[in-house]
């Protein structure tokens, strides 16, 4: 019986002798060949096929083993290569234009029953890119082009998906996005040298929150206040598990981005055109929950307060050191159909589930006298934070 050694020295003689049905002949039916941070084929058929267009590509290919080691059933090659584009056939796309390419790369073969069953093949994509003309060489006045046009599209798009991070308090940043006006809030909260993330804002607020969250140790859980498309949109790309209310936990793995109690007709003509429009545009889709937190659960130092009424499972997070309260959307402190900031005021009708639920768990919010109390939204609520929250939520529409 052949040694996995032999098989992986067999595969690549194949290959340097352009023997299709000899390489295709070391794969095991259904085996995987990834080329790392590109694509993965099926063998044998996907990995003939590969090695068919790329001897089409460049006729001349050559491949010279450098060495080999092996432990068990996996073995790793380290490969040298050169050829020229000369065609007939094209490369990932592109037409041959007689460029020459010298790379070296490295596989990690695993070996079975004197078969391939799987392969992680590592190469430099952007030195073979290079050497074919796709990329400007390295240190080249055409590289620094295009990395200044890099530069601008990152500034542009930080410009418009950008995002803010201050300091609100001991152990807790805001990060602030949403175009134009940085409106939407998603809270860090210092946990264990990394970070617990409370509400995770929109979709756009990923890149950001998740940067924010890394100078920040990384970011170790996510508790949603409530699973609105706006308070969700950045969760399922933290990488991080997720937490919430039971009450939320069907909305939040729902693929729907609207509330079944929502009601739209109580929005003005523009706020019901635009919400319509960028609610979907917000959201991030789906959330898979690992677990959920209810009234007086701990987290990162602070206690969860269930403030049901906007949504039936909004929570907020209230620490007794300082009186800090992050409160989700159980108030606003701005227009929904305008973006004008002001007072405090309950959530707009045609979102809640019961608007006079959302004024008593306002009441419930001010009972416990916060210092400050942070919305979802927009800013928090300073200064005599109890007086003000009991006028909005005397202030109840009708």
């Amino acid at each position: 019986m052949a040694s996995p050694t032999e098989i992986a020295k067999r595969y690549f003689q194949a290959i340097a002798d352009h023997d299709l049905e000899g390489l295709a002949a070391c794969w095991a039916p259904g085996g995987v060949d990834r080329f790392v941070g590109q694509q993965e084929l099926t063998g044998p058929e996907a990995v003939g096929a590969y090695f068919s267009g790329l001897f089409a590509a460049f006729p001349d290919f050559r491949l010279e083993v450098i060495d080999t080691t092996a432990s068990r059933r996996r073995v790793a090659v380290r490969w040298r290569a050169r050829g020229t584009f000369a065609g007939p056939g094209s490369f990932q796309g592109f037409a041959p234009n007689g460029a020459r390419i010298e790379i070296e790369g490295c596989d990690v073969l695993t070996v079975a029953d004197e078969r391939i069953q799987h392969n992680d093949a590592y190469l430099d994509s952007g030195g073979i890119a290079r050497q074919l003309g796709f990329l400007p060489p390295a240190g080249s006045s055409g590289e620094a082009r295009l990395t200044r046009l890099a530069n601008l599209r990152t500034r542009i798009g930080s410009w418009l998906r950008g995002a803010r991070t201050e300091r609100v308090a001991d152990g807790v940043w805001v990060v602030r996005g949403g175009f134009p006006s940085k409106t939407m809030n998603v809270y860090l909260i210092e946990d264990g040298g990394g970070v617990t993330m409370f509400d995770a804002g929109i979709r756009d607020m990923t890149a950001a929150v998740r940067s924010a969250g890394a100078r920040l140790g990384g970011i170790k859980r996510v508790v949603l206040g409530h699973a609105d498309a706006d308070h969700r949109g950045a969760a399922p790309g933290v990488g991080a598990p997720v937490y919430c209310h039971p009450a939320e936990r069907e909305a939040a793995q729902s693929s729907d981005p609207w509330r079944y109690y929502w009601d739209f007709g109580k929005l003005g003509p523009h706020g019901r055109m635009l919400l319509k429009r960028v609610l979907p545009l917000w959201d991030g889709g789906a959330v898979e929950i690992a677990g959920t937190v209810e009234e007086g659960d701990e987290i990162a130092g602070f206690r969860v307060v269930e403030l049901p009424g906007h949504a039936p499972g909004l929570i907020g997070l209230f620490r007794e050191s300082d009186r800090l309260a992050l409160a989700s959307d159980c108030f606003y402190t701005l227009d929904p159909q305008t973006g004008i900031k002001g007072r405090a005021r309950v959530p707009h009708p045609a979102f809640n589930i019961s608007t006079e639920q959302a004024a008593q768990s306002i009441v419930k919010l001010a009972e416990l006298e916060p210092s400050a109390a942070w919305a979802g939204h927009a800013n928090p609520v300073r200064g005599d934070v109890a007086s003000q929250l009991r006028r909005a939520a005397a202030e109840t529409p009708g």
